[in-house]
């Protein structure tokens, strides 16, 4: 029989939402950072509250989650 530790998972779920973060942010950090000439830092910024608010859910869902089925679902992996 495999047993899951469930707070390891959680460890690992956090990281892999971290790095999901971060891509998702990428194109718009390079908007603010160079200040492209046609692309609002302002809806960058907007855009990025919404990426935060996303992963913030996100986190306390895995959090939330008592068994590797929940974890899997707060990733959106199922």
């Amino acid at each position: 029989m495999i047993t899951i530790n469930v707070d390891k998972a959680k460890s690992i779920a956090h990281d892999m939402r971290r790095a999901a973060r971060a891509e998702e942010f990428k194109p718009h950090d390079e908007v603010i950072m160079k200040q492209i000439p046609g692309n609002s830092a302002a809806e960058a910024e907007a855009a990025r509250a919404a990426i935060r608010e996303k992963y913030s859910v996100m986190q306390s869902e895995i959090e939330a989650a008592s068994t590797p089925e929940e974890i899997k679902v707060a990733l959106g992996l199922t």
